[in-house]
């Protein structure tokens, strides 16, 4: 939730910084990629060493992390200081979200595994919601800083971890904590991980690509489109509130039609979804197509996460979702980027949304083809 409201109120604010700092829409562009970069790297670097000091402390350092510098993020005055606190912020988050869960996925048992950790999820939906209210309610009347100073609050909540969460049980009796870096990313290619590292990386750069390139620009794109910021935000929140059902469906279906028919139906849905909104021209299609899109891309996502973990042994489990989640956020780097050239460049969003529904069908092919059914399996 705390992950979501982060990265949700940074949709918000690089439309009100826009109007701030007169930013061009590739300065606009590189506000969301240079989070997405901070993002591949904590995503690496912090599920190597939750396979080596455990899931609770790492998941301790990057709450703190990305909370702080989210605040401090309050205080700039230039692009450049935003940048270089956003890919703080980014490293925290990255690393975060698959440590999590992980650390989830290796503490419930395999008939309702799956369902939790799309439920755990689901409350990345929740964080949206907060982002967007504080956007509606604070940022108009009290302007972008606060809004980023009230993102800072989350580092309270390490105190209470601290004292209250325990660490997985299955990585403290079974991790092979003599195996070296080079070791654990050697296993992900060996025959026996090959296929499933291939395919996860495929998935998990379509769907952060598109993901980064369409939902930070949402509230940017409904301003171009004519309306005004206040009315955008709001327009943009009544869309956000399709996530819940998209959450909570998927939750409800993966462990009944296992996680590879989850994954690619959502998926699915979200690229049709995308066409459908970059082709929309009334405000109730937009509406809609927008609506579908969150539905679908959220389900998409808690599947997603819920599928990672289960690919690889408690040795390496960390260290695949964080490499797997690190080539994903490279896809999120190009997504806003692209945007921002493509609208320089004088292209329409019917063209940009058609290039993010060809990025997810590819992902939607790579787990059709290549992906392992998992639906219930005891992990190694």
């Amino acid at each position: 939730m705390f992950d979501a409201m982060d990265v949700g109120i940074l949709s918000f604010i690089i439309a009100a910084l826009a109007v701030d700092w007169q930013l061009t829409s590739s300065e606009m562009g590189w506000i969301g990629s240079v989070n997405s970069i901070g993002m591949a790297v904590g995503a690496f670097g912090f599920g190597l060493l939750a396979d080596r000091i455990g899931r609770k402390q790492v998941f301790m350092i990057t709450l703190i992390l990305f909370s702080v510098a989210s605040g401090l993020s309050a205080l700039t005055t230039s692009l450049w200081a935003f940048l270089i606190l956003r890919f703080l912020v980014g490293a925290g988050l990255g690393g975060e979200l698959p440590v999590a869960s992980t650390l989830v996925s290796e503490s419930v048992s395999a008939k309702e595994r799956g369902r939790v950790v799309v439920l755990l999820e689901s409350f990345w939906a929740g964080g949206w919601l907060i982002a967007a209210l504080i956007a509606y309610f604070v940022i108009p009347s009290y302007g972008w800083r606060v809004a980023l100073i009230i993102t800072a609050l989350p580092a309270f909540y390490a105190i209470y971890l601290r004292r209250n969460l325990p660490d997985s049980k299955k990585f403290v009796k079974e991790a092979k904590k003599d195996q070296s870096t080079g070791q654990k990313l050697k296993l992900l290619l060996a025959p026996a991980y090959r296929k499933r590292t291939i395919m996860l990386w495929i998935v998990w750069f379509a769907v952060v690509f598109s993901y980064y390139g369409m939902f930070l620009w949402l509230p940017s794109v409904m301003v171009l489109k004519g309306f005004s910021l206040i009315k955008s935000f709001g327009y943009v929140l009544l869309m956000t509130l399709a996530q819940l059902p998209g959450y909570f469906s998927a939750a409800w279906l993966i462990e009944r039609a296992g996680r590879k028919f989850v994954l690619s139906t959502y998926l699915f849905g979200t690229a049709i979804s995308a066409l459908a909104f970059g082709n929309a021209e009334s405000l109730a299609t937009l509406m809609i197509a927008g609506a579908f899109l969150s539905f679908f891309n959220l389900g998409a996502w808690g599947a997603l996460y819920a599928y990672s973990p289960e690919q690889y042994p408690t040795s390496i489990r960390a260290t695949g979702s964080g490499v797997a989640a690190a080539i994903g956020r490279v896809g999120g780097i190009f997504g806003p980027l692209l945007v921002g050239s493509l609208l320089t460049a004088g292209y329409g969003f019917g063209m940009i949304f058609a290039i993010f529904c060809g990025a997810i069908m590819i992902g939607v092919l790579s787990v059709v083809l290549l992906g392992t059914e998992t639906k219930q399996m005891e992990l190694a």
